[in-house]
């Protein structure tokens, strides 16, 4: 089983959905961990799927593990990126059932579909490694454009597609030359080298980055076919490495299901900082109120030859802040 195949293999299997619900299959992060997935009949328990999925779940069941393992660390990674934002990707827990924060063409959909492209393949990798994927060899990931199935907005396709895309890139991008010395009394008389992938929360932050500057499009006809490009002319034509998103979206501040905002009510803030996460930023300027909360730390530890670590537990006061 190549790497190339599997590459393909889940690719297929992410773009199955079409480009309304390319996403929907993360509700495969709610598999039961009980839920064996040995047994073909299996496959319709899984929730999220469409019935083209189903399929491609019973004649490849020994995949089908990596696969809930990706949508769990794309809803994971995605929660951790954005904590300290007012979108703080909390709807993505509702897959398959989104709000329109992700039904609709926004920069958070754009950021999301380019999570998932890249945690597929990063999760590939990491499964090959470790062995849990016997037989996958260490061919090179395929570039092969990326295709979906024709239903949805030619837009929403196009942008889909565009996204997903920057995610397999940022992936290829992260790759970094790793090296190890071997030689007496550590020494570097001999060097194994080899090329490795960043941790995916690495990854995501290159992707939050690229959210943060991502770039308005409109589908409008170019020569003979229709093409995204920046809605506003003078602006250069859109590269290949940045996110893309047809609708803008709320300031999030207030909840409303409407536009898919949960608002930022009752959401932690940082009184001493100045980035997103501040207080005024967070609360939209609605003020926040203060709280105490109680810590328990480790403390007192002492080193134990040999060779171990004590440490007694201290309880300690401390102010926190929420959002009114």
């Amino acid at each position: 089983m190549t790497r190339q195949f599997l590459v393909a293999f889940f690719l297929a299997f992410i773009l199955q959905n079409g480009t309304c619900n390319g996403i929907k299959w993360l509700a495969l992060f709610k598999t039961p961990s009980v839920l064996a997935l040995n047994q073909t009949q299996h496959c319709k328990q899984l929730e999220g799927l469409v019935v083209s999925q189903v399929q491609l779940c019973r004649s490849n069941l020994e995949l089908m593990q990596t696969i809930i393992q990706a949508a769990r660390e794309v809803i994971k990674t995605c929660r951790k990126t954005f904590s300290d934002m007012r979108w703080n990707c909390s709807s993505i827990e509702l897959a398959p059932n989104y709000l329109l924060d992700l039904e609709r063409g926004t920069r958070e959909s754009a950021f999301v579909y380019a999570l998932s492209a890249a945690a597929i393949s990063h999760t590939i990798a990491r499964a090959c490694t470790t062995g849990d994927l016997p037989g996958c060899s260490c061919g090179p990931i395929p570039d092969a454009p990326m295709k979906m199935k024709k239903s949805g907005s030619q837009a929403n396709k196009l942008m889909h597609l565009h996204n997903s895309e920057v995610g397999r890139q940022a992936l290829k991008a992260s790759l970094e030359m790793k090296c190890k010395c071997h030689g007496v009394s550590g020494s570097c008389s001999i060097k194994t080298c080899w090329r490795g992938l960043q941790e995916l929360r690495d990854i995501a932050l290159d992707l939050k980055n690229k959210y943060l500057s991502a770039t308005k499009v409109v589908h409008r006809p170019m020569g003979t076919r229709k093409h995204l490009v920046p809605k506003d002319l003078d602006i250069r034509p859109v590269k290949e490495t940045e996110l893309v998103y047809l609708q803008s979206s709320p300031d999030f501040c207030m909840k409303n299901e409407k536009v898919g905002s949960h608002g930022t009510q009752d959401r932690q803030c940082n009184k001493t900082s100045n980035g997103s996460d501040s207080c005024d930023l967070m609360c939209c300027g609605r003020g926040y109120n203060p709280y105490m909360d109680k810590v328990v730390e480790r403390c007192h530890c002492k080193y134990h030859w040999c060779c171990y670590v004590t440490c007694k537990k201290c309880e300690r006061t401390v102010e926190r802040y929420v959002c009114k």
